[in-house]
């Protein structure tokens, strides 16, 4: 590895090489620039792009293109109002041309209360649906006089006011997000010049990332949805601003000790190269251990996101070594590094966290774990699961639609459960459907399949399809026609999708947790060579991640007044938080480590928190910034994420790295590191000397560090 590190940094450093990989970058960002552009043609939208494989709903979807009819998706018109009969009879007539041949629109229905009608309209999937239903809305809204109110719903709204969220996300998210990095590399900068390098930097890595996950997702099979699509951008941004960050303050350090700066980015690169590759290393793994999840969208955001953070990565330790080298030392301006001058001030407020954290190590863990702990006693009684119209930040017409549908017709009516069965054994399947409670009725007819093989029933339930009562009415469905002998039937439907999907996310949690823990420690024990650090550390980061979830949740229920937690947070916000926070565990433990070779255990702890202090909290307010970018988006699930990663970043940030971490290992001493060699009171510096970990040596010249 020592030597790997050493070849790749004598290329982005060396006077000749720095060109070379400049013309790299530039001829694949032109080469690789039109393939990037059509990463939205691949991104997976069907039915089971949100389910879990192998669920009984996702097997009716599929089933469900074996029909005639699956190229039919009904929208539902709602009138309420004075004069809804008229209206609803002239509107019949206008829908009538975007039908396609062979089916017509249904009579008004009304309700059994005479309050409402409804109107259900098929539209082909073959045409744009969303297109289609904008046309009926704006038909809808012109024909309807004062009084009538005219809501478009139903399967086909539904997809059009989810489609609507996603629409343009991933040019939103990335103006966004890289106003945000932009402005916060100035302030941390304070250069006119420097911070245009990790953004230009982060602009290749992005060109490199979508282009590569379009490839692998058109030749290789990998997942990729709407969702994940717009975290990617927004996670390298994060992560590959965070290395940079790390790359720079190392690189400004050097070109105080020498006077070449192309020596100074060579070492740089060797010394922070291990702590970027681990970083890197452990967030792409632990996203990848999203494979493991059943839920399709899950994998599909684990994936991509390993992709975009292994592509970041490459650009940080290439492109932006050679763009700085071949800037020089003036880019730093107003504050230009100069060789022989002091790299830091002898008094920073991190060397003052350090002294306070030394004076009084157990105390300073033990009231940490405490705020920490006080937070995640908030998850208790947690509320989980939204309903689709808590989904949204501001309610749809779909979702309007669904409340009027459900306040004068049986809840189910506009989005029946679907029963699809052998055809043989239709009667008896309908039969048993009938007799089980919480059914309003099951349809007459059904469509079949061109074979004759296979019949789907449509069976409208009595409560909201996202209600807990429908779920526990779809089950009894599901056991009921199970039991017909020969029927091979299968229930679908929004409502058991989004059962199978809230039982499959408890399933995911139980498996992916442990593989993620697993894996991140295994990355620790190995870049550590302990045993003791690395199970503290990872006790650490999940100790935040539950005072992280804690705290968003008082923030969902108290200040933003969110009716819950969406089933696929927890999960989710595991795995970023683990991995992204980890990462600044990563960054404080590798210098640290190098301290200790020179300095003895507390002067290199302390030494490890002041010379990272300031560029890890920087990383950390960049990342926490990229992701409450989402906070802002109409879909709560990503708002939430947004806001939980976010809030964990800044715990780990601010107090899990800067007083928990260093308390730890101040308090046990040398035990820190067992079994390793630090532990027994020995490690070897930079120059291959042997020195106690208890010294109290002076400083080593900086040609010798």
């Amino acid at each position: 590895m020592r030597a790997l590190l050493q070849r790749v940094a004598r290329a982005p450093g060396g006077r000749r090489g720095k060109w070379l990989i400049l013309a790299i970058w530039l001829i694949a960002a032109v080469a690789l620039g039109p393939l990037a552009g059509k990463l939205g043609d691949v991104e997976e939208t069907g039915p089971n792009a949100f389910l879990p494989r192998g669920a009984e709903s996702a097997r009716v979807n599929t089933e469900l293109e074996k029909f005639r009819t699956d190229t039919v998706m009904p929208a539902v018109v709602v009138y309420t109002g004075a004069g809804a009969d008229a209206t609803a009879a002239a509107d019949r007539d206008a829908f009538a041309r975007y039908v396609p041949a062979g089916q017509e629109v249904s009579q008004p229905i009304p309700s059994e209360d005479g309050e409402a009608l409804m109107t259900i309209v098929p539209l082909d999937v073959e045409d744009d649906i969303t297109d289609k239903v904008d046309e009926l809305r704006d038909v809808a809204g012109a024909n309807a006089p004062p009084g009538v109110h005219v809501e478009v719903g139903g399967p086909a709204g539904s997809l059009t006011d989810s489609v609507a969220v996603f629409d343009g996300l991933d040019t939103t998210l990335l103006l966004a997000t890289g106003l945000v990095v932009a402005v916060l590399l100035l302030l941390t900068y304070r250069s006119p010049v420097l911070w245009l390098l990790p953004l230009l930097s982060v602009g290749f890595a992005a060109v490199l990332t979508q282009a590569t996950t379009y490839l692998l997702a058109k030749h290789a099979g990998l997942p990729v949805d709407p969702q994940s699509a717009g975290v990617l951008m927004v996670l390298v941004f994060g992560v590959g601003t965070d290395y940079a960050l790390l790359l720079i303050a190392r690189y400004r350090e050097e070109l105080h000790r020498h006077e070449d700066r192309h020596e100074a980015m060579r070492i740089a690169l060797r010394r922070s190269g291990p702590a970027i590759l681990a970083s890197a290393a452990t967030i792409a793994v632990g996203l990848s251990c999203l494979a493991f999840a059943d839920i399709n969208s899950s994998r599909s955001l684990g994936l991509v996101g390993a992709v975009g953070v292994v592509c970041g990565f490459l650009a940080m330790v290439t492109v932006l070594p050679a763009l700085l080298v071949i800037a020089g030392r003036w880019v730093f301006w107003p504050f230009v590094p100069h060789h022989g001058t002091p790299a830091r001030k002898p008094r920073t407020i991190w060397s003052r966290v350090g002294a306070a954290v030394a004076l009084r190590p157990r105390w300073s863990w033990l009231m940490s774990v405490a705020v920490t702990g006080a937070l995640a006693l908030s998850v208790v009684g947690i509320n989980m699961g939204l309903t689709q119209a808590e989904t949204f930040q501001d309610k749809p017409e779909s979702v309007v639609a669904q409340e009027r549908i459900s306040a004068h017709y049986p809840s189910g009516a506009s989005d029946p459960a679907e029963i699809v069965t052998r055809s043989d054994r239709t009667a008896e399947v309908r039969a048993a459907a009938a007799a089980v409670a919480g059914v309003a009725r099951v349809e007459e007819g059904g469509d079949r399949t061109p074979d004759g093989e296979l019949t789907a029933i449509a069976v409208v339930l009595e409560d909201a399809p996202d209600s807990q009562a429908a779920k526990d009415t779809v089950d009894a469905l599901r056991t009921a026609v199970h039991q017909v002998d020969g029927a091979d039937a299968l229930v679908g439907g929004t409502t058991a999708e989004t059962l199978d999907t809230q039982r499959a996310a408890d399933r995911d949690l139980t498996t992916v947790v442990p593989i993620v823990l697993l894996v991140v420690l295994g990355v620790l024990i190995l870049l550590l060579r302990a045993l003791v650090a690395p199970l503290l550390l990872l006790a650490t980061v999940v100790l935040s991640y539950f005072a992280a979830l804690g705290a968003s949740n008082l923030l969902f229920e108290h200040v933003l007044g969110y009716a819950g937690v969406d089933w696929s947070i927890p999960l989710m916000g595991f795995v970023f938080l683990v991995a992204l926070g980890i990462d600044y565990n990563i960054f404080l433990m590798h210098r640290v480590k190098e301290e200790i070779g020179r300095l003895g255990h507390e002067r290199g702890v302390l030494e490890g928190l002041t010379s990272t202090g300031g560029v890890i909290t920087s990383a950390g307010i960049v990342l926490a910034a990229t992701f409450a970018v989402f906070a802002g988006l109409p879909l709560v699930t990503m708002a939430q994420m947004g806001v939980l990663v976010g809030i964990g970043v800044l715990l780990d940030t601010f107090l899990v790295r800067t007083v928990l971490v260093p308390a730890l290992a101040l308090d046990l001493g040398r035990w820190f590191w067992w079994p390793g060699r630090l532990s027994r009171g020995t490690a070897v510096d930079g120059r291959g000397a042997r020195n106690s970990t208890s010294s109290t040596s002076p400083d080593p010249a900086p040609e010798s560090v």
